[in-house]
């Protein structure tokens, strides 16, 4: 197969396969396939819920057809699958959407065809577990018949600095030749260029590390700040005196979650385990990073006792749900461990969150957004995302949302020091 030649479908048009679409889409034809009918209409429509493309940018890529009919992915003959790879309620890797999604383009692949997988998984993942379901149902012989390549996606949501075509890119393919070809067909849209891995496996160990090194760094500062609030050190004058060294990382402590660094790991130490490799530092910054949502209702409670005020039945009010701020991304975000905390102590939680969709915050997580919370309501305040609006309204207008004496927990650093009762 030449360059030219390739007739291209991106299968999952969500946070990461729509912009690669849509930037493909402004070169060559391209079709953009997905289960959702609600999301191919909206996105007829010129409007992209994640907020990730804008309407002049899917009018663009006037290349670029939407469809959720699989008959339209038979005319083509290369299929980059972006779909979601998260994990069960017991931490393990759920492959459900990239099964599906391979066995839809095996339905339709033919000779000489080529399938990338961009979707995060453990090395060995695309070869495994995903080849053996497209030779299944397409009937042909992998590397014989079809090919496969890897490119790990790089997305950060809410990120208008570093999109798609700005942060290199990582290709692979399952031979030198498909290497070739999936490297060339990506440099047509990363402007930065590419990194052409030696295989597959190496491509997806890469993607797969650069979450886990990141969760591993937070877990180390969430760890310092767990020790510095015990010595009644503020961590953050701490973080800034450490980082006046030029080769100071500087990573803040927080809650962990998102489509990535909450994520990935697991992938990683699933894999490990299988190979009878017992991962202990990966899994202790795991279990740390997700107990910070706990220790951060503990330390609320506790400031909430030194002022006398009533745990039980006191009305809590978050501010903020998206996993980052800026951006309605709701996935694997942590701030739910806060919310079922402080129900556990018979707290009243107000959820306020102007960036995310409201219906969706219910359907994935029983939590129902307020419209606006209302003045002096309010027990205690955490401020849990640093969206741009929360950090407009500043501390005194934050502060009129309590009752006097109220509690206000700045996990984010939006506020002075000295303008909330607590920091992380």
């Amino acid at each position: 197969m030449q360059l030219q030649n390739i007739k291209l479908a991106v299968i999952g048009l969500g946070y990461v396969g729509l912009p690669l679409a849509v930037e493909f889409g402004r070169k060559r034809p391209v079709v953009g396939f997905d289960i959702s009918q609600k999301r191919i209409d909206e996105l007829r429509k010129g409007n992209d819920f994640t907020l990730e493309t804008t309407r002049e940018e899917l009018a663009a890529a006037k290349h670029l057809t939407f469809t959720t009919n699989i008959e339209d992915l038979r005319a083509c003959n290369c299929y980059i699958i972006t779909v979601p790879t998260p994990i069960d309620d017991h931490k393990r890797p759920d492959l459900t959407p990239l099964v599906k999604a391979s066995e839809t383009v095996g339905k339709v692949l033919k000779k000489g065809d080529i399938v990338i997988y961009e979707s995060t998984v453990y090395p060995g993942c695309t070869e495994e577990d995903c080849v053996p379901v497209l030779e299944c149902v397409s009937g042909l012989k992998f590397n014989q018949d079809f090919y496969c390549g890897y490119s790990p996606e790089r997305i950060n949501p809410g990120d208008k600095e570093h999109r798609v075509t700005t942060i290199r890119k990582v290709t692979s393919g399952s031979t030198p030749v498909v290497a070739d070809l999936v490297d060339g067909l990506y440099n047509e849209i990363i402007t930065v260029g590419t990194h052409k891995a030696e295989s597959i496996k190496v491509a997806e160990a890469a993607k797969v590390i650069e979450n886990t090194q990141r969760d591993v760094n937070i877990a180390l500062i969430n760890e310092l700040a767990l020790i510095f609030n015990k010595m009644g050190i503020d961590t953050e004058a701490v973080l800034k005196a450490a980082g006046s060294k030029w080769n100071f990382l500087p990573f803040r402590p927080g809650l962990v979650g998102g489509h990535c660094i909450g994520v990935d790991p697991y992938y990683l130490t699933h894999k490990a385990q299988a190979i009878g490799h017992h991962p202990e530092i990966i899994l202790a910054g795991r279990r740390l990073n997700d107990s910070m949502g706990v220790y951060v209702v503990s330390q609320v409670v506790k400031a909430m006792t030194k002022k006398r005020l009533q745990v039980e039945g006191a009305k809590v009010l978050i501010m903020g749900l998206a996993f980052k701020e800026n951006c309605p991304d709701l996935r694997n975000t942590r701030i739910v461990d806060i919310v079922a905390e402080l129900e556990d102590y018979n707290c009243k939680v107000d959820v306020y969150d102007p960036w995310v969709d409201k219906a969706e915050a219910q359907h994935e997580y029983d939590i129902t957004p307020i419209e606006a919370p209302k003045s002096g309501d309010y027990d205690a305040i955490i401020l849990a995302v640093a969206h741009q609006q929360f950090k407009d309204m500043g501390a005194s207008a934050i502060r009129t949302l309590g009752k006097p004496g109220a509690v206000l927990y700045d996990l984010k650093y939006v506020l002075d020091p000295q303008e909330s009762d607590l920091r992380l």
